[in-house]
């Protein structure tokens, strides 16, 4: 039972937009009072004590963390609950991967609130390891545990009012269950159709624009800032306006940048650019309990004793984290305790050879034979998820068509695993990688392996080395240097500690950025080269994928 106590702070009331100085009384894990003093103002010799922070989308495979561990970092940045979809585990695992998560949410006093995925396997046009239906669904819903209808990537699906997923919607209406968006690039008459559907948020709105046309029908949008795709800067200026229908998240958190930082890192940076410090709050700690119904306090007498005491309101600096009246972390130190995390996987892909993934170039006719064929490059841009499409002339030996290192247009691969199948190959611009290769089992959304390199031999021996360790990040440079980090859980998370799979990640970060990589975050790019539902074109393990045009096309014209 947790002990009861008094805590002295700034008390600050996201209801009445006020700060005063007073005492929270705690026991048995609630709020017993709330005692401002008469005194108005702040007293500058007191802490602060806020609602803790609340991460309102983030897939916590993607911080290579299973849940247990992802809560021992996140606790030490004023982070006490989560809205986590856990369709990368069930696109592993499928139904018995979402149950994997609750579990491991379960070993500690971290709020996770898990969604059941919505689209599983995320789209027909790859191979993913399981499929999660209506039914499915239905049997999740039963669970209280699972909050909500996790994000809506089919957006073609709704708007043309699919019967699969339209039952998906209807099921998360029926048991009241809110139902997340995504969808990237919609606007006007197509936005309003997608919200009517029952649609309540957007996580990939990456221009002011877009966001307003979903605003203004309704939907609430949560300004991304992760790893990979970074929308903060193109979205804060809503926040003075709109931020009642506004939320933080990550969407994708790699260990590295998760050790140093969460949500109280955007709370900083959006009052350093001079925004109001209480809707800044109401977007960071109110929103997303109001609007998923999460069972996270809020400061209030009777609510339970989640929260947070930072030095100031300008810093955040967190001193320490409550979670039902326990001190969870103090000074950036975790006290939460590590526990055992079973292993499970869904992994079957035999050792490649570097001629798998030789791409032939088309036979010439005599009349054209000075004329060179035509691939088709796939451009990625560092913090985005968006690509573009380049057709650009070949580089053939040998009668095969080869990277070309001095454009920076490289091979990209895409190998099955969960079943022996020829890789698919193709190109892309924007690793910039000199030498060697980089491989990961992290491939949203199915989670095949996904390799980009210099040459055929890297490749084969990058992604040998995530077949061999049945998952995990594979980086291949020269004269041998190699690292592996292993990612046995589902071939995405590893069953070590969050600070060790930090270290080992920032390792092969830095590897792949020796290799010559320019991207803030390599082996979270890669891991969205496979991501179909977002436009323009990608790679999955069946072949290039336009994502506006929904079919393949060929690599080489």
């Amino acid at each position: 039972m947790p002990a009861e106590f008094s805590l002295r702070a700034n008390l600050v009331n996201l209801f009445t937009h006020s700060v005063a100085p007073g005492t929270i009384h705690v026991a048995e894990g609630k709020i017993r009072a709330v005692a401002p003093d008469q005194s108005s103002g702040a007293d500058p010799a007191l802490p602060y004590a806020l609602p803790g922070f609340v991460d309102a989308h983030v897939h916590v495979e993607s911080s290579l963390l299973v849940p247990a561990e992802f809560a021992r970092l996140a606790v030490t940045h004023g982070t006490v609950a989560t809205v986590s979809d856990p369709h990368e585990i069930g696109n592993v695992l499928g139904v018995a991967g979402v149950d994997y998560m609750l579990a491991s949410g379960r070993s500690g006093p971290f709020k996770f609130c898990f969604g059941a995925p919505s689209c599983v396997p995320a789209t027909p046009f790859e191979t993913a390891g399981a499929t999660i239906t209506a039914a499915d669904i239905e049997q999740l819903f039963q669970n209280p545990a699972i909050g909500y209808l996790a994000e809506m990537m089919n957006w073609p699906g709704v708007l043309n009012r699919d019967a699969e997923v339209m039952a998906k919607i209807e099921l998360a209406r029926r048991y009241g269950r809110p139902v997340d968006g995504h969808a990237p690039g919609l606007r006007g008459a197509d936005a309003r159709r997608y919200a009517e559907a029952g649609i309540s948020t957007d996580h990939e709105c990456f221009t002011a624009a877009e966001a307003l046309d979903k605003l203004a029908v309704g939907m609430k949008i949560l300004i991304r800032e992760g790893s990979a795709a970074r929308n903060f800067d193109a979205l804060i200026e809503l926040l003075p306006e709109h931020f009642e229908n506004l939320m933080f998240c990550s969407d994708d958190k790699h260990p590295d940048t998760l050790v140093l930082g969460h949500i109280n890192q955007l709370v900083q940076r959006a009052v350093a650019r001079g925004q109001d410090v209480f809707k800044v709050l109401r977007v960071a700690c109110l929103n997303p309990v109001l609007h998923y119904n999460l069972p996270v306090g809020l400061l209030r007498a009777g609510d339970p004793a989640d929260f947070i005491v930072v030095d100031d309101l300008r810093d955040f600096r967190v001193r320490q984290t409550y979670l039902d009246g326990v001190l969870v972390a103090e000074n950036g130190a975790t006290r939460i305790p590590s526990v055992p995390c079973p292993v499970v996987n869904n992994f079957h892909a035999p050792p490649v050879q570097p001629q798998d993934f030789q791409l032939p170039a088309p036979a010439q006719q005599p009349e054209t034979d000075n004329q060179k064929p035509t691939i088709r490059v796939i451009e990625c841009f560092d913090g985005q998820l968006i690509t573009a499409r380049h057709d650009l002339p070949a580089t053939v030996e040998n009668g095969f068509v080869v990277p070309d290192i001095a454009q920076d247009v490289l091979k990209l691969t895409v190998v099955n695993r969960y079943e022996p199948a020829a890789p698919a190959v193709a190109f892309i611009q924007g690793f910039g990688l000199k030498f060697g290769a980089l491989a990961s089992s992290v491939g949203h959304d199915s989670h095949n392996i996904t390799a980009v390199g210099c040459d055929d031999e890297s490749l084969a021996r990058a992604v040998n080395l995530v077949i061999e360790a049945k998952g995990g990040l594979a980086a291949v440079g020269v004269k041998g240097e190699e690292i592996l980090l292993p990612l046995p859980v589902a071939g995405l998370m590893s069953d070590q500690p969050g600070h060790q799979v930090a270290a080992a990640y920032a390792a092969a970060d830095a590897l792949a950025k020796r290799l010559g990589s320019p991207l803030g975050a390599p082996f979270m790019t890669l891991s969205f080269m496979a991501l179909l539902v977002i436009p323009s074109l990608k790679l999955s393990d069946k072949g290039l994928f336009d994502g506006e045009a929904f079919q393949f096309l060929d690599a080489v014209v």
